[in-house]
């Protein structure tokens, strides 16, 4: 039997651009969707959803639109209150990202809480830096914080999803230059405007041109923005600047709010591992954490799709039609719960519930559009990693296999990788790795600059190979063919195989150059068949390492030529079956542009090299350099 959830009883009015002064006077503007009878707003009092962001969310020109939740949240029973952040549209203040988002989400929400038509029942929402801001809020306890629903938001900005490992998410150089055509500099004067709209459609050449400096980036035109990115940029030790709350939670977990929370992220996002992160630290000490992971790509929408980059997930794969009518009405129960106080609402509701990859309808079949249909299934636990799974340990072959015994004595695998020419990103775990499309006949710019965007990088999961049209050299083909890549790869699985949590992997490597990264990702290998002659190679998760942060993210140290040094980290989390017939492979290599910004090379300071070398890597395979994946397996 379907859960009651609250009906649509009520009309909607909008309160535009209401303003109320942080502890800091600046004044911050909100719109508020309340419930409301023949045009004119009900007293209420009524409990509050709100959310905070930095997009366009009044114009309904790109996603990030806010009037269908005001909508749909305010017909039955809620004020739905959208914050513009602090410097973007009509908040005053200078925008920084990620900077002093806890203040004002505890400003915010305490002012709703002394709104007469507000009960201080005060719940939270919101995809990404609208993610991101309500972690910071709940570390400043707001008393009348009740509940939040946080999709794909970041944890450890240190480790991933700003930095990662080392490296740099070059996205957001694409999120700043994309959305530094509507700062409020830009709106302002209609040069700075214009430079950036010229800068946003060259964005890739831009990203074969590091490193940016002061005065010489695509953010130039805008200082303020300049700097703070070019801070991400360079800051890749931690230090000071990664205690900023606002950027990186782990150090302040046992500050956070004790609140209904759930963390709904999805394997190809690009906050997949903070998601799992998030849920892990926080229900160690919390009661009503939940963790919800889909099979889908960045952005709230997409979880009631079933397609993923250009994978078909099945039919089972969106929440509409499967966990609940759609996502918006499983948000309503949650929110029902626990801010009305409906014990119908939200009931016998699993810890966890995560979406396993393949099998099902799925197999080496094409859908309708001609894409491979994956499938999967949603799996309901009560912990996370699931009962049942244990680590395995695969170890990396001489002969490029991938098995559970030791590798024999054996020399080491090479590859070359020069920064001048990375590996490409075909596709995986990015958004906003966009640049904007130029002006063509009868094209209406829009207010919006997502509507006018194409994908430097496919978000989500495709076959590992590169073509013509895409960002990437010739000659095209599988990346495993390239001189700066090495592959490994299991015989084909007998049974199925399924494979949930978080894999690692421990390299054992040698290099002639004094830093260097190690990038590795797990392929699922169709095998040849009918519709795919030559299989599919289907990217599940990765993870790339700087090495010099071997020994800790405070410590760099450059390595000697020759010397082996070992590494281990891990990979994103997944959870994918391999069917009878498949094999796993592991691809290595130095670099995944533009995902990540090029290794050197030379050992320099980041961010301010002033030249490149080619390296010669080595991976050590042998009894006394076992490299190996710690695969979590499931009985």
């Amino acid at each position: 039997m379907a859960e009651p959830v609250s009906e649509p009883l009520y009309d909607v009015v909008i309160s535009r651009s209401v303003k109320l002064t942080a502890r800091d006077g600046v004044r911050l503007s909100v719109d508020i969707y309340r419930p409301a009878r023949d045009g004119e707003p009900l007293p209420g009092p009524f409990p509050a959803v709100v959310t905070r962001s930095p997009y366009d969310t009044r114009s309904g020109k790109g996603p990030s639109g806010q009037a269908r939740n005001g909508e749909f949240f305010a017909k039955r029973g809620y004020l739905y209150v959208v914050q513009d952040a602090r410097g973007r549209y009509e908040s005053e203040g200078d925008f920084v990202l990620l900077d002093q988002d806890g203040e004002d989400g505890y400003d915010v929400i305490e002012w709703l809480a002394e709104r007469p038509y507000c009960n201080g029942m005060i719940g939270t929402q919101g995809s990404s830096l609208r993610a991101w801001n309500q972690n910071a809020t709940a570390l400043l306890r707001p008393p009348h914080l009740r509940a939040m629903w946080v999709n794909q938001g970041g944890s450890n900005g240190l480790t991933s999803a700003i930095r990662h490992n080392g490296a740099f998410e070059m996205r957001w150089f694409g999120w700043a230059v994309t959305n530094g055509i509507h700062a409020q500099e830009a709106h302002a004067d209609p040069k700075v405007q214009s430079a950036m709209i010229h800068n946003a459609e060259h964005m890739y050449d831009w990203l074969c041109r590091l490193p940016w400096s002061e005065g010489n980036s695509p953010l130039s035109p805008l200082p303020a923005w300049e700097t703070w990115a070019l801070d991400l940029y360079r800051n890749a030790d931690d230090g000071p600047f990664w205690q900023n709350p606002s950027r990186n939670f782990e150090p302040y977990r046992d500050r956070s709010a004790d609140v209904p929370t759930v963390y709904a992220g999805s394997w190809y996002d690009s906050y997949a591992r903070a998601s799992v992160e998030n849920f892990l630290a926080m229900d160690q000490r919390l009661d009503h954490q939940y963790l919800l992971m889909g099979a889908g790509v960045h952005g709230g929408p997409n979880f009631d799709r079933r397609l993923t980059g250009q994978v078909d997930m099945g039919s089972g794969a969106p929440i509409k039609g499967n966990l609940a009518p759609d996502r918006e009405i499983m948000m309503l129960r949650f929110f029902d719960r626990f801010l009305k106080g409906d014990e119908t609402a939200w009931v016998d509701q699993p810890k966890v519930r995560y979406f396993r990859m393949g099998g099902g309808e799925g197999g080496a079949v094409r859908n309708a559009a001609g894409q491979l249909l994956h499938g999967g299934r949603w799996v309901a636990d009560s912990q996370w990693p699931p009962a049942g799974v244990r680590a395995q340990d695969w170890f990396l072959q001489p002969d490029a296999g991938l098995a559970p015994v030791a590798p024999p004595a054996s020399g080491p695998s090479t590859l070359t990788y020069d920064p001048a020419h990375p590996m490409p990103t075909i596709s995986g775990n990015v958004s906003s790795m966009t640049q904007n499309l130029p002006p063509f006949p009868r094209m209406m710019r829009t207010g919006d600059p997502i509507s006018l965007r194409q994908s430097l990088v496919l978000q989500g999961a495709s076959d590992q190979v590169t073509h013509e049209g895409m960002f990437a050299e010739p000659p095209y083909g599988d990346l495993a063919d390239r001189p700066d890549t090495l592959v490994f790869v299991t015989a084909p699985f007998e049974a199925e195989t399924e494979v949930t949590g978080t894999p690692e992997v421990e390299i054992y490597l040698s290099s002639d150059a004094p830093d260097t990264d190690v990038y590795v990702m797990l392929q699922d290998i169709y095998p040849q068949s009918e519709d795919w002659p030559d299989g599919y190679r289907l990217n599940l998760c990765d993870s790339l390492f700087r090495v010099r942060y071997r020994e800790g993210f405070d410590r760099p140290a450059m390595m000697t030529p020759g010397e082996v040094v070992r590494v281990r980290f891990p990979l994103y989390p997944v959870s994918n079956a391999f069917l009878p017939g498949h094999r796993l492979r592991v691809l290595i290599s130095a670099s995944s542009f533009p995902r990540f910004d090029p290794n050197p090379n030379t050992g320099e300071p980041i961010g301010r090299h002033t030249r490149t070398q080619v390296a010669v890597n080595a991976i050590h395979h042998d009894p006394d350099h076992p490299s190996r994946l710690i695969l979590p397996v499931k009985a």
